[in-house]
């Protein structure tokens, strides 16, 4: 919020002569309230394993979190960049694979990806678009430039939060939204239908049936896919609701079988299609593969997205970009460190207190070491799995992340935040929703942003440049 001297920044300043005049048991009533709000619309989140709490709402932050139009829009520009350019890579892996021909990206970090499936080889998607939603997460380092963290190409979640945050903070300071011009997210829910009715297959025609698929209510994420599939205006289905007849898939519904043609899924590869993938999997629908084959459906976001997600897979992005647009990345990656090089390796192992090593296909903060607040027993188990498996592994150094005042039953203090904005592709181009998820630490100090590991989230106005300091 504030610059070095301590005067904040310009977009922030209605906010700061806000924060300094609102009195804290305004702030502590509105946050019960908040909460109650939350708990009556059923905003919750599942933690698997967790013997205290199945289910829990994720902390939300009062203060909203501020982006000019103007850094907006080269935020923008670069993640249209970003998903263009991993949607080529995708639509190249799984046909010609130039890119591993000229030697720009190793073989065995595609072939030996679990998220990598042959099954994709040689089938041609609908324009070519594989990643339909993209959330991609990114840092603001020491205050300055935006970077990417990851990329999330398979089945990113959040979005519900971040239109639920809006509505809440609506309600709770109508004064304090009317005194900005905030660009607004709740047509969010529009644009994703039309952009998923434009990958209609041509067999639709011009009103093509579109289902949200969720593995069911046990999932962490159901609270959104039924939130997502009201908002949208489609038929929420489990793999039980459909079936392949004749490589077309229908829904069971009272008036009888529907053809799909559009299937939003929320639900990870392996379990789509128990024919297919893991034979074991009760939550999919026998024969969709067939159907997919044949053309007579489109997924979203398709099959084999997540070998584009993977952490090792992200490093190489810079050249992925170049590759296939011939252009730099306009979004820089964190510097990261891929293990499975013998010279990067030996740096991490000498420098295991001072960095962040993940894993390449991990998610939610698990299977991560934070070096700085590590044990030595825990640097000491992660330096043995480092040395019986660097390929699995990268490491980042411990970022300078950017804060945002955040209030909590003490005052207002310094979190630390990241940012996932929502990236939809159609057939008539890529857009952005201005604003995404702010992820926000609620332990002071803490870097761990996600929801699983304690984070919360606040909403994120896009306002415009000048109009915040008047």
């Amino acid at each position: 919020m504030s610059e070095a001297g301590g005067q904040p920044r310009q977009v922030y300043q209605r906010l700061a002569r806000w924060l300094e005049t609102v009195p804290p048991d305004l702030l502590a009533s509105r946050r019960r309230q908040a909460d109650l709000l939350f708990r009556r619309i059923g905003i919750t989140f599942a933690v698997y394993g967790d013997k205290d709490a199945t289910e829990r709402l994720i902390p939300f932050d009062l203060v909203p979190r501020l982006i000019s139009r103007t850094e907006w829009a080269r935020l923008e520009i670069g993640l249209i960049q970003r998903v263009k350019a991993l949607n080529m890579f995708l639509a190249d892996l799984y046909g010609a694979r130039e890119i591993i021909k000229a030697g720009v990206v190793p073989s065995d970090l595609i072939y030996r990806n679990p998220y990598f499936r042959p099954e994709m080889v040689g089938l041609k998607v609908p324009h070519d678009v594989y990643v339909h939603i993209a959330g991609i997460d990114i840092v603001r380092i020491d205050d300055k430039d935006f970077y990417v963290l990851e990329d999330n190409a398979r089945t990113p979640s959040g979005v519900s939060y971040m239109l639920e945050n809006r509505e809440v903070m609506m309600r709770l300071f109508p004064e304090l939204f009317g005194s900005h011009r905030v660009a607004p997210v709740e047509n969010y829910p529009d644009i994703l239908l039309n952009s998923l009715r434009s990958v209609a297959p041509p067999t639709a025609g011009s009103d093509p049936t579109v289902v949200l698929l969720t593995p069911g209510m046990f999932n962490s994420a159901y609270y959104e896919h039924s939130f997502l599939a009201d908002k949208l205006g489609v038929e929420l289905v489990e793999g039980r609701d459909l079936f392949v007849d004749n490589d077309v898939v229908f829904m069971r519904t009272t008036e009888g079988p529907k053809r799909v043609d559009v299937i939003y899924r929320r639900l990870d590869d392996d379990f789509l299609d128990p024919l297919a993938f893991r034979p074991d999997s009760a939550l999919g629908v026998p024969g969709l593969m067939n159907a997919y084959r044949a053309g007579s459906v489109t997924l979203a976001n398709a099959v084999g997205t997540g070998v584009a997600d993977d952490k090792a897979t992200y490093t190489y992005m810079p050249e992925i970009i170049r590759f296939y647009l011939g252009e730099e990345a306009i979004l820089k990656n964190v510097p990261t460190y891929r293990c499975r090089e013998p010279e990067a390796l030996s740096y991490v192992l000498d420098h295991l207190d001072e960095l962040v090593v993940k894993e390449v296909n991990g998610s939610g903060g698990y299977g991560m070491l934070v070096g700085p607040h590590a044990t030595r027993d825990q640097l000491a188990t992660f330096a043995a799995k480092l040395k019986h498996d660097p390929a699995n592994f990268i490491a980042q150094p411990t970022l300078a992340l950017s804060t945002c005042p955040t209030a909590d039953a003490t005052g207002i203090g310094p979190r630390h935040v990241d940012l996932r904005p929502f990236v939809l592709t159609g057939a008539k181009g890529t857009r952005v929703v201005p604003g995404g998820l702010t992820r926000v630490a609620m332990k002071e100090g803490s870097l761990v942003v996600n929801s699983s590991q304690g984070g919360g989230t606040k909403d994120t106005w896009v306002v415009d440049d000048g109009e915040a300091g008047r």
